[in-house]
């Protein structure tokens, strides 16, 4: 039955030779990797308005337009340096990858604990978005936002996902275009009725008090919050592999067409907000304003709602695709469990993809699905990665010294300097507001990934080979005797099938009974001499009914009387039921032995099931 279920939902194996059919092309390319950047400005220039009228006794609205045209100045300048990252990294991994190479082992993790934040918020803010867009249409569903969120992640994101990479833009490349369809018509419209309207900006959008230092702090925590709008920016670049031949020059064309895009969206969007002069309204998002400013409550208005929550939904999916590819890179290198770099029976990093859409959720729930407060966390993750990633492309460059080496590793310095000023910025306007979280965050994954790679280094120490083995030529073991351990409560069929087995891998074999009822015990010992297997049985007394120390006492025992190249081997006789719940009905004195033995140094233990037709 869960097999069915299993493929009902994720679908049939593919074999690895299919791998090459998972590629995309640039136009669904984009719609899996440009998601969460084009989606973004559903909320970026609401953001920015929120920053500016958050203090009452503030005139500072008519600061919107050159914090935009600021944004739209740094999105120009991150997209240039971020194409030269995927063209001189086309194996992918972004930030990480290209400071591995260029910076050195801990830029690289702080890049990786960054980008790891960034998206795990994207997942989380996309979704939180689209609630909070189709609760702007349908207010009925106020107080059920995190219940939602939670759903759209575990039934809609992973298990599409889960699916595998063609699948996944075959779903969502039609609501990405319907969305962008919507949001230019909504613009184009929009501008057109504002041309023939008495203003373009009314005085109340341009009204701005004179520049002062607590003025100069709400411009710049608007600026922090409208950079939101940038998040995603680097998943073209984190995903190289994943496009179609050529790789690296067809993720730097969709790169170009979505930046493109989102500058147009943005500025258009920006426009309008101004124009309308939109305020913030309980509940309700600037973009549903919008619509209902430019077309009214018609199809067009609930349109424009759907589209953007599907978007939104869907924008979490640039993580999807980002994150496990990541994830896998890293885990290669050691600083990650090695199973994220294995691909699932779909070709997908079906385990990166589990881990994203938990600690989404987690994130979710701790914040009961607030965007405003998930997006007090944004943004600061991804310019670190940005400011790492173009400081490594200067190194990259000025290694290389290729032809025209000096241009492109000036365009990443002003880049890296650009990015580097804005996460002082975010981290000073945003800290209170939860940047600290991030700050902190980023440390303890870097301690993460040291304590994993410890681990694994720990263990390959410990698991190499002596050289001296190699230089012998053939193998050589010393010999040493096996002592087989068989626990027995009473003579049954499984017993005599664990018997029978131990024979076949040793001669010395020892059947331990532990009694704990003198009239039992003798019932098992005439059994046992009736039977005759040719083994004696040892009896432990257990005078307080304890059946799991006097065993464990005698394995004990038997360790300190071992020679050093002896081994014992604990044999326990179990027997399966057919239905789960018969288990209910049996002790698990077996389940809890195995477990407790497994940690002993110097025995092995092993069962033998016997498996009950009824």
């Amino acid at each position: 039955m869960m097999r069915v279920l299993r493929r009902l939902l994720i679908g049939k194996p593919l074999h690895n030779r299919e791998l090459a059919h998972e590629k995309l092309p640039k136009w669904k390319a984009l719609s899996i990797f440009s998601s969460d950047a084009l989606s973004s400005v559903a909320y970026g220039p609401e953001q920015i308005m929120l920053a500016l009228v958050a203090v009452p006794s503030l005139v500072a609205y008519g600061f919107m337009g050159p914090v935009a045209i600021g944004i739209l100045s740094l999105l120009a300048i991150v997209v240039l340096s971020y194409v030269q990252v995927a063209k001189a990294n086309p194996e992918g991994g972004g930030a990480y990858t290209v400071a591995k190479k260029n910076l050195g082992k801990m830029p690289a993790l702080v890049a990786a604990g960054s980008v790891f934040a960034d998206y795990v918020l994207t997942a989380a803010v996309s979704v939180s978005a689209g609630t909070a867009a189709i609760v702007s249409a349908f207010p009925s569903l106020a107080g059920r936002e995190v219940t939602i969120d939670v759903l759209v992640l575990f039934a809609i994101l992973m298990l599409v996902n889960l699916r595998g990479v063609r699948e996944s833009s075959n779903a969502f490349v039609i609501p990405t275009y319907a969305f962008l369809f919507g949001i230019i018509i909504l613009i184009v419209i929009g501008i057109w009725k504002s041309i023939t309207a008495p203003y373009l900006l009314p005085p109340e959008s341009l009204a701005r008090q004179q520049l002062d230092w607590a003025m100069l702090f709400v411009i710049l925590r608007a600026f922090a919050n409208g950079c939101s709008s940038m998040t995603g920016v680097e998943a073209i670049a984190d995903s190289v592999p994943m496009f179609r031949k050529p790789e690296a020059r067809n993720a730097a064309i969709t790169t170009y067409w979505m930046a493109g895009i989102l500058g147009f969206m943005f500025l258009g969007i920006t426009y309008l907000v101004m124009h309308y002069h939109i305020l913030p309204i309980a509940e309700v998002t600037a973009m549903s304003q919008l619509a209902e400013e430019i077309f009214g409550r018609s199809a067009a208005y609930y349109y424009i709602q759907i589209t953007t929550m599907l978007v939104l939904y869907l924008a979490g999916n640039t993580a999807y695709n980002g994150l496990p590819v990541l994830l896998s890179i890293v885990a290669k290198d050691g600083y990650m469990p090695r199973y994220l770099a294995t691909r699932g029976e779909r070709l997908t990093f079906s385990n990166g993809i589990i881990l994203l859409t938990v600690a989404a959720a987690l994130l979710i729930i701790v914040f009961r699905g607030n965007t405003e407060h998930l997006i007090s966390l944004y943004a600061i993750g991804v310019f670190i990665s940005f400011t790492i990633a173009q400081s490594s492309m200067v190194v990259h460059w000025n290694r290389e010294r290729g032809k025209g080496w000096q241009i492109r590793a000036l365009l990443n310095g002003i880049g890296a300097t650009t990015t580097g000023l804005v996460v002082l910025i975010i981290t000073i306007t945003k800290f209170l507001y939860g940047a600290w979280i991030i700050l902190l965050f980023i440390p303890i994954m870097i301690y993460i990934f040291t304590a994993i790679r410890g681990h694994y280094n720990s263990i390959a120490d410990q698991l190499h080979l002596p050289e001296e083995c190699y230089e012998k030529g053939a193998a050589t073991f010393p010999e040493g005797k096996h002592i087989v351990i068989v626990p027995v409560s009473t003579t049954t069929r499984v017993v005599y099938e664990t018997i029978k087995y131990a024979k076949m891998i040793g001669d010395n074999i020892l059947a331990v009974h532990v009694s704990n009822n003198e009239e039992t015990t003798q019932k098992v010992v005439e059994k046992w001499k009736l039977w005759d297997p040719g083994i004696e049985l040892i009896v432990i007394r257990s005078p307080y009914r304890l059946l799991m120390r006097p065993l464990l006492h005698f394995i004990e025992k038997k360790e300190r009387e071992k020679g050093p190249d002896d081994y014992i081997t604990v044999i326990i006789p179990e027997f399966e039921t057919r239905k789960s719940w018969h288990r209910l009905l049996h002790n698990q004195t077996g389940w809890f032995l195995r477990n407790t033995l497994i940690w002993r140094e110097n025995v092995i233990v092993t069962t033998v099931p016997y498996h009950l037709k009824e």
